[in-house]
């Protein structure tokens, strides 16, 4: 069963929406009978989306809204919290899963830093400091779900800009989370989605066809909604390469370069390479 939250009639925002987990997670809430509002970039792509999900809504058009939004823009994510809630009268559950992944380098462009962080950890931030005052006040449940990723916990090495963001989105929501459960009255709750290789826009690379070690994005929605009507808050996804008990090695061994003094990301380091492979081997 779904969480209480995600029920027909309550109101669902989607950041990211027009694709991947995004479109996905949109495609499951409006099918559930809530109404939804898609915030992406592009009006081809946000078109399309709006069409999926009027298929997918037991409401049709009434129920389903699409807006162009840049989240790394704090006006322009006031102005959507304004217009869903002129739609819709509020919302219940905030999915801040707007992210973006060009690749970067650590002498890389200022500006190529600059949008990935504005994007994947502003947009997070605007979205959570704009919508969740509003959704507290509504006096019910809700559901603040902002999307991070395995590579802001273990931070490898070959996309900095990308794991200083993600790394952010987790500290961010980890204090969100820790401020809502001490909101005197407060219904609402903060939870970090942390996917495994999930095949979309932004992981294809080129490819055309769903490599054997991913899944799909609707996969991954489910076990999202599974996760969350269990009340977990970091949601690690595993996929079909990487089993969860594998995630939770590579976790514990990146903590512990701090409590063992090791050298940073130590995993990746030619001295430690046996201390690893071992480590991963007692599971």
């Amino acid at each position: 069963m779904p969480h209480p939250v995600m029920s027909p009639d309550h109101v669902a925002v989607i950041t990211g929406g027009a694709s991947g987990i995004g479109l996905a997670a949109a495609q499951e809430f409006a099918s559930l009978g809530m109404k939804v509002c898609v915030a992406d970039l592009g009006h081809e792509r946000l078109a399309a989306a709006e069409a999926e999900l009027v298929s997918a809504s037991p409401g049709g058009a009434a129920n389903v809204m699409t807006m162009s939004v840049d989240v790394s823009r704090a006006e322009e994510v006031l102005s959507l919290e304004a217009a869903v809630r002129r739609r819709f009268g509020g919302t219940d559950l905030l999915m801040n899963n707007a992210g973006i992944q060009p690749g970067s380098s650590m002498f890389g462009p200022a500006e190529n830093w600059q949008r990935i962080l504005g994007v994947n950890l502003w947009g997070v931030i605007h979205g959570s400091q704009v919508f969740a005052p509003r959704m507290i006040e509504r006096g019910r449940a809700g559901l603040i779900i902002n999307t991070g990723s395995k590579q802001g916990i273990t931070t490898p090495p070959g996309d900095p800009a990308y794991n200083v963001s993600k790394a952010g989105v987790k500290a961010f929501t980890e204090a969100l989370q820790h401020e809502l459960r001490n909101t005197k009255g407060g219904l609402v709750t903060a939870h970090l989605l942390i996917p495994g290789f999930v095949f979309t826009g932004l992981t294809a690379k080129g490819r055309t066809e769903k490599p054997a070690g991913a899944w799909t994005a609707e996969q991954t929605v489910d076990f999202m909604i599974e996760r969350l009507e269990a009340g977990d808050f970091y949601i690690l996804c595993p996929d079909n390469d990487v089993p969860r008990g594998l995630d939770e090695r590579r976790i514990l061994w990146a903590a512990g370069d701090i409590v063992e003094n090791r050298p940073p990301l130590s995993r990746w380091h030619p001295n430690y390479a046996e201390a690893f492979a071992q480590f991963v081997k007692e599971t």
